[in-house]
């Protein structure tokens, strides 16, 4: 007997469809990216998406072209205006966004106060132990100083995001930045907030031409 949602040859989930043929619930390998693809394709009336949305090598395909044009966009942004706009805690949070759109996690407000959270928290913990002025970890080494900055700023957002009730696992590597010195300054931590609106407002747009009902602020409750 085959359990419901499993395909006949392994142990694999299939996505389950909607009379319409949309998929619903996670696809193949969890995640919404199957039902990302089926909107993006029934959206631009791409057959071959729709058909094939459950194919490991396209969702793969898509996951690799979307985290290029994400990074890639930020990257013309950051030339144009001259700001760094690129940060490595970027790259989970745009993974996120389009692996899991739905979950609370991947909504903007739980990204937007994730980020803000864990920046405020490295930049105290730079200001508690007095290395505001300091230049970063890799380049003079770890000091006892800095190993309580980055314990308390990681402790300080994960403790400040589950009492807030918007866990966004992305903001423990955003606070880890500061606190290690690659960032320091409050200009540079205003850029970095201008970096994740523009992440949700690209997450924001392509959920929606999908389909999917990403939310404008946060999930709606069950």
């Amino acid at each position: 007997m085959v359990e419901s949602g499993m395909s006949p040859e392994s142990t694999e989930p299939v996505n389950k469809e909607s009379a319409s043929g949309r998929p619903v619930g996670p696809g193949p390998i969890g995640g919404d990216i199957s039902n990302v693809l089926y909107g993006l394709g029934d959206r631009f009336k791409v057959s071959s998406l729709t058909e094939r949305h459950s194919s490991t090598a396209v969702m793969g395909l898509f996951a690799f072209v979307n985290g290029l044009v994400a990074i890639a966009l930020m990257s013309l942004a950051a030339l144009a205006t001259g700001q760094p706009l690129i940060f490595p805690s970027l790259g989970p949070t745009a993974f996120l966004l389009f692996y899991t759109p739905t979950a609370p996690a991947a909504s903007p407000r739980n990204t937007l106060c994730g980020h803000a959270i864990g920046a405020a928290a490295g930049y105290l913990s730079l200001v508690v132990f007095g290395l505001t002025q300091a230049g970063p970890a890799l380049a003079e080494g770890v000091t006892m100083a800095r190993v309580g900055a980055a314990a308390l700023s990681l402790g300080l957002t994960s403790g400040v995001m589950v009492w807030s009730k918007v866990p966004h696992p992305p903001a423990g590597a955003t606070t880890l930045i500061i606190s290690l010195g690659i960032l320091t300054k409050p200009p540079q931590l205003a850029v970095l907030m201008l970096a994740v609106c523009l992440l949700v407002v690209q997450g924001f747009v392509i959920n929606r031409l999908a389909g999917i009902d990403y939310p404008i602020w946060s999930r709606r409750k069950d």
